[in-house]
């Protein structure tokens, strides 16, 4: 956010996020045929030098930048006060609590439901890999005037997928066109709320990016293990179902937050 102008902040914040998108086409279908051969503790242990390797690459190419100190919140949970930013990061957390509540399990939806072999499982994984790359390109062209428009429509358009899949789960064909919109819209949807986290807080980006975070990390682990929760004592739709109703709830709070944006803009 301050290695570029305001203007450009959602182009790169679209480049940054077609690398975790390309990351995302590479590794899932990778880990999931080396899980098959090599198994799972091979396949974690290659995360190792990768992760040496970006340390090392980060190191180098990233330019110092000294801390801001003349202005901004000290304290992140003080932004919390705000209204418009309470709603904006209730959104994120229902969001990613229902994206990953679904996309968590869809190895044992994909094998148990629709009856794949890994060889299938893989491509279609590289291909929602692929779509999230599309999806991340096209929608961060339209964010500097669509941004509010885009984070209500998304999750709305992933949860009549999430129930498309409860519905259909067992024809291949649909399930991958499913999962290919997934995939394009769901890698996409990280970009408008890190461009809507720079307008909603343009003196407190550094203390919003590190709430942001955290509030990203806190729903991956409550949807993973709600969603799994759900996928052993009642069954896979139970799962989906609750991404389904999580994601008309991030829509519902992105209108709110929307709203109170709009009723504070001078």
């Amino acid at each position: 956010m301050r290695l570029l102008p305001a203007d450009l902040v959602p182009k790169g914040l679209a480049l940054l996020n077609a690398g975790n998108a390309i990351a995302a086409t590479i590794a899932a279908p990778l880990g999931s045929f080396l899980g098959a051969y090599v198994g799972w503790r091979g396949a974690f242990f290659m995360v190792v030098p990768l992760g040496l390797l970006a340390l090392v690459w980060q190191w180098i190419s990233l330019p110092a930048l000294a801390p801001r100190r003349d202005r901004g919140t000290a304290n992140v949970f003080t932004l919390l006060g705000r209204l418009h930013v309470a709603l904006g990061m209730a959104s994120i957390l229902f969001f990613f609590m229902g994206q990953f509540a679904l996309f968590t399990y869809l190895r044992p939806f994909l094998e148990q439901v629709t009856q794949l072999d890994i060889a299938d499982l893989s491509a279609i994984l590289l291909v929602m890999g692929l779509a999230g790359v599309a999806g991340t390109w096209c929608i961060g062209h339209l964010l500097n005037k669509r941004l509010f428009s885009i984070l209500i429509v998304i999750p709305i358009i992933m949860a009549l997928l999430a129930a498309g899949l409860v519905l259909f789960g067992a024809a291949p064909i649909l399930v991958s066109l499913l999962l290919s919109a997934w995939g394009f819209f769901g890698t996409a949807a990280p970009v408008g709320w890190g461009t809507w986290l720079t307008r909603a807080m343009p003196d407190d980006a550094e203390a919003g990016g590190g709430l942001q975070v955290a509030v990203i990390q806190l729903a991956i682990t409550a949807g993973a293990a709600t969603g799994g929760f759900l996928f052993d004592a009642v069954g896979w739709w139970s799962t989906f179902a609750l991404s389904a109703g999580l994601l008309c709830g991030s829509s519902l709070l992105a209108v709110a937050a929307w709203r109170v944006n709009r009723s504070i803009q001078p």
